[in-house]
């Protein structure tokens, strides 16, 4: 009994660091169309459309500030990356944790599915907190706001940062919270529910699919890890629901973070000014704007993402 607390203090610090490793190796990844979602996200609904479509995007992107501009202002969001997928994975097994206390399962029992949904929401909301900060200052240096003489914002982390607290102070770090709390609690159920859905489904094709009993029973075993392309399709699917399913909340959030601030900038709008707003220019298909290409990079990211971590969980323990 005596191991008990120092095993929960190191499965602690292992959701930490591994899961910052895991979101450090997924935006690396992601990046370039996390850029040019937003820049599609974010285009004034008071001005013809800039870019035509996604391919549109990267070809005036590139053009106008090479392949590397795709990876501008990617210090914070590496920074976010780890704050978020470690938070994410920390918060989730809180979550199992407190289902297992209050006596919703016997703890030598795996949790329901939909227990699982419910600790993946719990775990997107509490990270929402820690990034809508990161996520300010990385969507408005991903699209910059020109001033009357022609020039830009800056485009460094450190001056954003002071631009956000000089006019807006330490409430304006949490300016778009509400749609990255929609976005992450509904996104995170969306994203371990189905990582743990489709896990589920491959351990049953595996017992199917076996021609022996022992092969049957390692395809039981739960701490017996899937086949990697397996992992691989399961963290896929993960990602993909996680970016489709609350889309919209997320394009809002976008506008409302890429709002120029200060003194000439229009009025902050609400998140349901915001919505308002792009109903009236675009109609449903404005809340759908880089759908295709979030949900394409969601792709290798979020396998990526899960393979790491579930990888350094088995091979790498640190106790």
């Amino acid at each position: 009994m005596r191991l008990k607390p120092r095993t929960a203090v190191m499965e602690a610090i292992e959701d930490i660091l591994y899961g910052s490793v895991a979101g450090v190796v997924g935006k690396y990844i992601e990046y370039p169309f996390d850029t040019v979602k937003v820049r599609l996200q974010s285009q004034p609904d008071h001005l013809p459309l800039r870019y035509k479509g996604p391919l549109d995007c990267f070809r005036q992107s590139i053009r106008s500030d090479g392949f590397l501009g795709l990876y501008r202002g990617i210090s914070a969001p590496l920074v976010g990356a780890a704050l978020e997928n470690s938070s994410l994975f920390f918060w989730e097994r809180i979550g199992r944790a407190a289902l297992y206390s209050s006596g919703y399962a016997p703890r030598d029992q795996p949790l329901q599915l939909s227990a699982l949904w419910l600790t993946g929401a719990f775990a997107g909301a509490m990270t929402s907190l820690v990034l809508t900060p990161v996520e300010l200052v990385k969507c408005k240096i991903q699209v910059p706001a020109a001033t009357e003489g022609g020039t830009v914002a800056p485009l460094k982390p450190i001056p954003v940062i002071k631009d956000i607290w000089r006019h807006q102070g330490l409430r304006g770090f949490w300016h778009g919270q509400l749609g990255t709390l929609i976005r992450e609690s509904g996104g995170c159920a969306a994203w371990f529910g189905s990582k743990e859905t489709v896990t589920k489904l491959m351990r049953e094709w595996n017992e199917r699919s076996a021609t022996t009993e022992a092969a049957r029973a390692r395809a039981r075993d739960p701490d017996v890890g899937l086949p990697l392309w397996q992992q691989a399709v399961a963290g896929a699917s993960a990602g993909m629901m996680y970016n489709f399913l609350f889309f919209p909340a997320d394009t809002i959030k976008s506008r409302m973070q890429t709002t120029p601030i200060g003194e000439s900038a229009a009025a902050q709008r609400s998140f349901a000014g915001e919505s308002a707003a792009l109903w009236k220019q675009a109609g449903l298909r404005g809340f759908y704007r880089g759908c295709g290409i979030t949900v394409l990079r969601s792709v290798p990211s979020s396998a990526f993402i899960f393979m790491v971590y579930d990888g350094l969980k088995k091979y790498v323990p640190m106790f």
